[in-house]
């Protein structure tokens, strides 16, 4: 793999713990500025509504910038973002400053993985990616813990100051390792946007959407989970994220490579399995060593249908990749901000704390009904355009007459 995907795994490291490391902070931003903690959380929901509304805006406005050029300015606008998060002297301020970080997110994921993918020979193009995404990974095993022990003890603005730093470390790697990748010629605004039209492209978000969705249902209340049901001290909740991170890990280096292999199949088997751990997590959550267990997997099986969902959006875009492919990241965020709203709603009707996992079982469900429905699109497809091509090549009726 080219040194450069190194470079391209330091920004998505610094993106992936400025997302989740403010989950581990609230209380203390909250104090600090003295607010509640539900309004505390708008820096989580601010940020993924700006990822969504940021990966089309930000992948738009740089259709007419060299690829490598953009993923500098991007990494620059992320560096902005969480400078002003960590000098905020208002939380409106502060909240101005998770949402200009925000914006980086989508679109750099979104086009870091067309050059991931244009960097490698076309059979490792999902290695490629996950090697990428794998520095959001090994943000929830190592940044985020870190970040949150680091907050706690020296304050979060420490952290948020220390996110910025890794910014310019990706900034400058971006800068010495990533070749100069020209704009490919004839590509417009309005050939990006025609890869929406695609049924195929439509029905990968809707999976990416209600796939990781499953995952954000029972992880956003996987706290007061493992505390209230499972019976672990709040001490303990720090490990067992690690565990989930650590699955993370795991579950895209594998996806990625069995995508390269055979994408739908492994998009069948991973969603499949999710759908049915996370089900099985509302009678695990009752046991220590079970919930231990099976949250690992949760993380594991998540995260290995990001290589082949973003892949396959890749695939299906090929002609205008880069759009649709920082649109997919504003889905795993649109699927992460509906799955914690599904989950809130069980839990305040009373249903206990492993209701969300259901919920989660049901979205990881229906994501994998999408995932069949486009497979079978695809090889009805594909049997069409055989027939199409066998009928050009037959001998012609009267061509065979005067054969005979």
């Amino acid at each position: 793999m080219p040194l450069a995907l190194l470079a391209l795994a330091i920004g998505a490291f610094g993106i992936g713990t400025t997302e989740f490391v403010i989950m581990g902070l609230l209380p203390e931003v909250a104090v600090d500025f003295g607010v509640t903690i539900p309004a505390a959380g708008l820096l989580v929901t601010g940020y993924a509504l700006g990822v969504v509304a940021g990966a089309p805006l930000m992948t738009a406005l740089g259709t007419k910038v060299p690829r490598k050029r953009m993923l500098m300015l991007l990494m620059g606008l992320f560096v902005a973002g969480n400078l002003l998060s960590a000098l905020a002297p208002a939380f409106g301020v502060m909240l101005a400053g998770r949402i200009v970080a925000s914006l980086a997110h989508g679109a750099f994921f979104g086009i870091g993985s067309v050059v991931a993918a244009g960097l490698v020979a076309p059979a490792r193009r999902a290695g490629a990616i996950a090697l990428m995404f794998t520095g959001l990974t090994v943000a929830n095993v190592v940044g985020v813990p870190l970040g949150t022990f680091l907050g706690q003890r020296a304050g979060w603005r420490v952290t948020f100051l220390v996110v910025a730093a890794l910014g310019v470390v990706g900034l400058l790697g971006i800068a010495r390792l990533v070749p100069e990748l020209p704009r490919p010629e004839g590509v417009r605004l309005r050939h990006e946007l025609a890869a929406f039209r695609n049924v195929q492209v439509l029905l990968a978000m809707a999976m990416t959407v209600l796939g990781f969705g499953g995952v954000f249902a029972a992880i956003t209340y996987i706290a007061p989970m493992l505390t209230g049901v499972t019976g672990f001290a709040g001490s303990s909740v720090t490990w067992l994220l690690v565990l989930f991170g650590l699955g993370m890990v795991g579950g895209n280096l594998v996806g990625g490579r069995y995508a390269d292999r055979a994408l739908m199949p492994m998009l069948y088997v991973s969603l499949g399995a999710l759908a049915v751990t996370l089900a099985l997590f509302t009678v695990t959550a009752h046991h220590k060593a079970a919930a231990a267990v099976t949250l690992t997997l949760v993380g594991a099986l998540g995260f290995a249908t990001v290589p082949p969902l973003q892949k396959r959006v890749l695939d299906q875009a090929a002609g205008a990749p880069t759009l649709a492919s920082a649109v997919n990241i504003g889905a795993f965020n649109l699927g992460n901000a509906l799955a914690a709203w599904l989950g809130g709603l069980v839990i305040s009707a009373g249903y206990g704390y492993t209701a969300p996992d259901w919920v989660g079982a049901a979205l990881a469900a229906a994501a994998l009904a999408l995932a069949l429905l486009s497979g079978a699109l695809e090889r009805r497809d594909t049997r069409s355009g055989s027939r199409v091509v066998a009928q050009h090549h037959s001998p012609q009726p009267e061509l065979a007459a005067n054969g005979r």
